[in-house]
């Protein structure tokens, strides 16, 4: 039984890219959906295929926001 299939990245790859911010403090999203049924998309699905598979399947969602900042490569 298969769980997860990963899908296609900002950058248009396959799977998860780390947060990696040029500097400055950034701000990334998590989200997670409770389905009555599986998603019937492929691996590498894009985002807007994702959302379009949600539609009338969703029974709960959650939010959370992390921030991410690169550091200096001093320690402290």
């Amino acid at each position: 039984m298969t769980f997860g299939l990963q899908g296609r990245n900002d950058s248009g790859d396959l799977g998860y890219m780390g947060p990696c911010p040029r500097s400055g403090t950034y701000r990334y999203f998590a989200r997670l959906y409770a389905l009555k049924s599986r998603l019937d998309l492929p691996p590498g699905a894009t985002a807007a295929e994702v959302k379009a598979g949600l539609e009338g399947k969703v029974i709960e969602e959650a939010e959370l926001m992390g921030t991410y900042a690169k550091g200096d490569g001093t320690t402290h």
